[in-house]
């Protein structure tokens, strides 16, 4: 963890801190000049700020909503280490303007003196500390719950499970078998219980199921997951089915949607929350008078002024007092709490316990991470799929050294008798689902019949015929990679423009006049930077294409981009095409998994067999796709595909390996 951090502040720091404004401007990390154009008051009493750049600015930038960022002020006598900031988040970026949701309820003096501001984003260290601060309370655990659940997630210690009767369960209409029987896995764990959700298994309706059951059992649980936008979806989804459901966190990192769910919230329809509020707008019209400029004033006019400062800090503190209890008042009348990981280390859940906790995407948490709210609970229940993504590691030397193995991917290896797979898929039509079927999950994986054969054909007879899976192979067309330097990326000009052509003849039948309903969607996956830079424009140029990206129908991005997403059409460009058989994060075969997943009619893959088939992973989807007939050879110069292809009939018995695709 400690590698991790260094690496992360060294990244940031050579980025931003040792850089001018002027450089940390070109890289997208500054805005400066700013105007603050409008000033509000947002939830919890804290100032937001409309700060706005010149026109004439008009930079890249990696400002976006969530983000840590300080408002400055370049004044002369300030130099770049001691020069007054104002911390906040970012809640909204459009063109030259953003929102900055500040921690302070009042602007210090320096924004408002006339000095030239400008706003950065900052380095947050408070994920870090709280994780950190968790370690050192599991390695310092003894003789306590905490003990305990260390050595079961850990595998030192076996978990156990009660009894359970087969009926039990209060909401068991709506799930599917391997639902249900998960739910009733948790229900019966005393320790920990893992639910393992394969792509398109209905994870998320399986947990909510879980936490309903619990708190009806249970006066209060904790709910967490390492991303906002999943704790937002199981705040939605919870919230639908009526559960007294608050959202911990900065609201500016919540959906608008949820912000009735949220702490502020729910202070504010406090019944107290009127005294509150104007015990501090009366605290703060006694601080205004106080430092009123008056030219000539006597003994009683400063006894005047030190009392209103009195009374003004009096009121302040009744008011935080007050705020203290409404807050204790909320959280002790809810049923669910939900949070980020390091949002469980908040200030107002230091002192509660919780006799469950649940931790969502647990498969793409660091373990430090987990620690933190595990730490609050006496039963633990995670949920994800350790062959989909890892979690972000910046570090390699940490990632070696055991950071990327997550504390998922070791309780379900050291304790397999926790986990529970979930086993319908209700995505994929049964071509796209069998190769991760066999690769991933034993082949244990069972289309629902509501999706088994829903390819285009099904959408739109217009499709007919079609192949759900099929994979175009360049293998000695001459499409080779080209390295950008720069960015230490990689492209294929002549693998995306063929990709794309394909996938706008797959496309001229569609018509979207006749399908506003369920209209169709695309997703175009690269996994390089570069790649995708180069798809993005070459789709622009497509009258096919372009509509579609318009329209927002098609997306293009890597796979990490496209995790816990799905499109009706997947098409993949692998890019990789050179001699030495390299193929980089294609090596990484979860991530192919979550890719290749994505697709629920259609998955398109193109690449160079001779390249990828160095490893066994494409040699084994090589073979699956022949298999089920989906295999293509690009054949012929570089002219039109399309008047150049070879289709391998589908064989029979077992396939030889495929080290040499064009023998």
């Amino acid at each position: 963890m400690q590698l991790e951090q260094k690496e992360d502040q060294a990244q940031f720091t050579k980025k931003n801190a040792s850089a001018s404004i002027k450089e940390r401007r070109r890289r997208g990390l500054t805005w400066y000049p700013i105007t603050i154009t409008q000033e509000d008051i947002g939830f919890g009493g804290k100032v937001v700020l409309e700060l706005e750049r010149p026109v004439a600015r008009q930079d890249l930038h990696l400002f976006q909503v969530g983000k840590n960022a300080s408002l400055f002020s370049n004044a002369s006598g300030y130099t770049t280490t001691d020069r007054p900031v104002l911390s906040g988040v970012v809640i909204s970026v459009r063109r030259n303007k953003l929102l900055l949701a500040t921690t302070k309820e009042a602007l210090p003096d320096w924004v408002l003196d006339g000095s030239t501001l400008g706003v950065d984003l900052t380095f947050d260290e408070v994920s870090y500390r709280e994780m950190n601060h968790a370690l050192s309370a599991v390695l310092n655990a003894h003789s306590n719950r905490l003990a305990e659940l260390r050595d079961v997630l850990l595998g030192a210690k076996q978990a156990s499970f009660r009894e359970h009767q087969a009926d039990d369960l209060f909401y068991p209409s709506a799930l599917n078998d391997s639902q249900l029987a998960a739910v009733r896995h948790v229900m019966s764990a005393q320790d920990v219980a893992i639910i393992h959700g394969p792509p398109g298994t209905g994870k998320t309706t399986t947990l909510v199921q879980c936490i309903l059951e619990t708190i009806r059992r249970e006066r209060r649980v904790l709910v967490c997951a390492p991303s906002n936008t999943a704790v937002d979806l199981l705040t939605e989804k919870l919230a639908e089915r009526g559960v007294n459901v608050i959202r911990m966190g900065n609201p500016s990192r919540v959906s608008d949607l949820l912000l009735q769910h949220t702490l502020d919230a729910g202070v504010m329809a406090h019944a107290s929350y009127a005294k509150m509020h104007a015990m501090r707008q009366t605290a703060e019209q006694h601080r205004g008078t106080a430092n009123e400029h008056v030219r000539n004033f006597g003994f009683e006019e400063r006894q005047h002024r030190q009392w209103l400062r009195e009374e003004a800090l009096t009121l302040r503190q009744a008011a935080d007092d007050l705020e203290r209890f409404m807050t204790e008042d909320v959280l002790e009348s809810v049923q669910v709490i939900t949070c980020t990981l390091v949002g469980a280390g908040n200030r107002h859940l230091r002192d509660l316990s919780f006799e469950t906790v649940f931790i969502d995407e647990a498969a793409q948490a660091l373990e430090p991470g987990c620690w933190i709210p595990i730490a609050k609970g006496q039963r633990i229940v995670l949920a994800g799929d350790h062959h989909q993504l890892p979690p972000t590691v910046k570090s390699e030397k940490a990632a070696l050294e055991g950071l990327r193995e997550t504390l998922f991917e070791k309780c379900i290896q050291r304790q397999p008798q926790t986990a529970r797979m979930l086993t319908t898929q209700y995505r994929m039509h049964e071509d796209i689902m069998g190769f991760s079927s066999e690769k991933f999950y034993g082949g244990q994986l069972v289309p629902h019949q509501g999706v088994r054969r829903a390819g285009l054909e099904a959408y739109d007879l217009r499709f007919a015929p079609d192949l759900p899976v099929e994979f175009i192979d360049t293998s000695g067309c001459g499409f080779s990679e080209v390295a950008i330097p720069e960015s230490r990326s990689t492209a294929n000009p002549k693998e995306a423009h063929l990709l794309l052509e394909r996938l706008a003849q797959l496309l001229a039948p569609y018509d979207p006049a006749e399908h506003e309903q369920d209209p169709l969607t695309v997703g175009v996956i690269a996994p390089y930077r570069a790649q995708i830079n180069y798809l993005k424009d070459a789709i622009e140029d497509s009258a096919v294409l372009s509509g579609l990206l318009l329209q927002r129908k098609l997306s293009v991005g890597t796979v990490d981009a496209f995790q816990g997403q799905e499109r009706d059409i997947i098409a993949i460009s692998l890019t990789r095409s050179n001699p030495q058989g390299e193929i980089g994060f294609l090596s990484d075969i979860r991530r192919m998994n979550v890719g290749m997943t994505r697709a629920r009619r259609k998955l398109l893959l193109v690449g160079d067999s001779s390249t990828l088939c160095r490893h066994p992973f494409f040699v084994d989807l090589l073979a699956y796709v022949k298999r089920i007939g989906g295999y293509s050879q690009r054949t012929g110069g570089c002219n039109s595909f399309f008047n150049h292809i070879h289709t391998v009939p589908e064989a029979q018995g077992e396939y030889p390996s495929l080290e040499k695709p064009n023998d």
